[in-house]
């Protein structure tokens, strides 16, 4: 067996009510070209099927592990997942995201290529709808030292994205289980990528090997709990590091007006209202120069559910196939 082969990946499944979810994502894991994994699912005090349906698939997949606590958030569950494998590599995967075949082993070589100052690879990702439908494509490729690109954008994009490297997650300090506390969920990615940017390389994989998928019932759907996790996150940021304080503060500004464009397509009117107004008064330039934008969108948000529906059915019978067929049933 190769080293590539031979080397042993924690794979961490946080899991909240995902019973709808978990069955696809633990297949994507399951079929993965690098078979030496040690998957630790992290049952989060889910109260559906969730922790049955992931027991069931453990008699077939004696790779799966199940720990069950009591709900304590996405970043404690992830520390806990961490702890209960000593691999040296770690991946983490939320119990609703998709990963391509060859994921795990083509972070994996370019990692170990990379030596001990590669602490992080990353990869391009799709965003798909909760039908596994795909509406988005993103091509990341930052390579190398990335601190300054990091603070400027979240270009990893998402936490089902990395494989790093224990010995960098353990300097980073783990997943920050404070966010939650403080009702700001939803950068534990984001933090850790620029903590582990700090004092290590970071790799790209420029293939498409992650489904990101965005629901209105995830973390990141919050607006108003994601515009304070990031607010923590960068300030923190700015503290250590004035010299990048333009690269952070635009970094602010676009994510203010992202959460008020997807308040907007919610139907969260108030939401949108507060960010366009706190947008407008930290740089006007900015919110008047996007103002045309941020109007089409309201005005295809007043458009009629079953135009919509209609609609989405019509693009539906013509789009890109689903996330699933392109990566699961090769």
């Amino acid at each position: 067996m190769s080293q590539h082969n031979a080397t042993v990946i924690g794979v961490v499944v946080p899991m909240f009510n995902a019973e709808r979810t978990i069955l696809p994502t633990l297949t994507s894991i399951c079929q993965q070209s690098h078979q030496a994994l040690d998957i630790i699912v992290v049952d989060d005090g889910s109260t559906d099927r969730s922790a049955s349906i992931v027991a069931a698939y453990a008699e077939q997949d004696r790779r799966i592990r199940l720990f069950r606590q009591p709900n304590a958030g996405v970043a404690h569950a992830r520390n806990s997942g961490a702890a209960a494998t000593d691999a040296e590599f770690l991946a983490f995967v939320d119990s609703d995201d998709l990963w391509a075949p060859s994921k795990i082993a083509l972070q994996l070589r370019v990692l170990q290529e990379g030596g001990s100052s590669a602490g992080l690879a990353y990869c391009w990702f799709a965003e798909i709808d909760e039908d596994g439908r795909i509406f988005s494509l993103k091509q990341p490729d930052a390579d190398g030292r990335v601190l300054q690109l990091m603070c400027r954008n979240n270009f990893v994009g998402n936490g089902s994205s990395m494989l790093v490297r224990r010995s960098a997650f353990e300097r980073a300090g783990q997943f920050d289980p404070s966010l939650r506390a403080r009702n700001a969920q939803g950068c534990e990615d984001l933090l850790m990528c620029l903590r582990i940017a700090e004092n290590y390389e970071f790799r790209v994989v420029p293939q498409y090997l992650v489904g990101y998928r965005r629901t209105s019932g995830n973390m990141s759907s919050d607006v108003m709990q994601m515009f304070r996790s990031y607010q923590i996150v960068l300030a923190e940021f700015h503290e250590k590091y004035p010299q990048f304080g333009s690269d952070l503060n635009a970094h602010l500004l676009d994510t203010i007006n992202s959460l008020a464009v997807r308040a907007l397509l919610q139907g969260r009117p108030s939401a949108a209202w507060y960010l366009s107004k706190k947008l407008f008064v930290l740089e006007p330039r900015t919110a008047i120069s996007r103002l045309p934008h941020t109007v089409d969108v309201c005005c295809r948000g007043l458009v009629p559910r079953w135009i919509k529906v209609r609609v989405k059915r019509m693009r539906n019978a013509e789009s890109r196939p689903l996330y699933d067929k392109i990566y699961l049933e090769r």
